[in-house]
């Protein structure tokens, strides 16, 4: 049986995106995206440390598809910074669906993250924006605490988990996905190369099960 992953005080579980427009009935939802919640509720309760991100886009954000005429949800386009999926109008500042889940046991929250207010960029990762050079801030404060290993949860795991997984390991830290903490969109083959570029990156994929044995 692999080796279990004990939290220790120099770790910190990120969590992804636990937000209404990714669940079912959002905006945007990840299939399932709201089984997670039980089980990251368990896992924060085993952390010392829980960071929270949050999407965050304003009305009319530039990877909205109904900021572009002639385009649909889900098309990809070639913007400053490179290629964008046009996504469907989600988690908009101060609605309900940018709002974290319910259920959500999130007050033990020592930061929350809030990406993709920039209205020209997108921002999938935790660590940077869409065009892989404007920092988040999220970096320093992990440094600036001592943290060395991030566990990584939420949605979604082919996106926003993805990108922070692989910026996490790039940017010096041991980077851990809890594979059955997250839900996917799989679009087109997504999921399966967001798993090849996190194992090739030096990311660990392991199930929950490691954690709270």
């Amino acid at each position: 049986m692999p080796e279990p992953f004990v939290p220790k005080t120099s770790d910190v579980l990120l969590l992804i995106d636990v937000q209404n427009d990714f669940c079912p009935g959002g905006a945007l939802a990840v299939p399932e995206g709201d089984a997670v919640v039980p089980l990251i509720n368990r896992l924060a309760a085993r952390f010392a440390h829980v960071v929270l991100t949050q999407d965050w886009h304003p009305p009319g954000h530039q990877s909205f598809a109904s900021s572009h005429s002639g385009h649909a949800p889900f098309e990809s386009i070639e913007l400053a910074y490179g290629a964008q999926t046009l996504w469907p109008d989600h988690c908009v500042q101060g609605t309900p669906g940018a709002d974290f889940h319910k259920d959500l046991e999130s007050a033990r929250g020592e930061l929350i993250v809030r990406k993709g207010f920039r209205p020209e960029i997108d921002s999938y990762s935790a660590f940077f924006e869409n065009d892989r050079t404007t920092p988040t801030g999220l970096t320093g404060y992990l440094r600036t605490r001592d943290f060395d290993r991030v566990f990584l949860a939420g949605l979604a795991t082919d996106f926003c988990v993805h990108f922070s997984a692989v910026d996490a390991a790039r940017e010096g830290f041991t980077s851990v996905v809890i594979e059955d903490a997250c839900r996917a969109i799989d679009l087109d083959g997504s999921l399966a190369a967001a798993k090849r570029a996190m194992l090739k990156a030096g990311v660990d994929l392991i199930s929950s099960e490691r954690v709270l044995a």
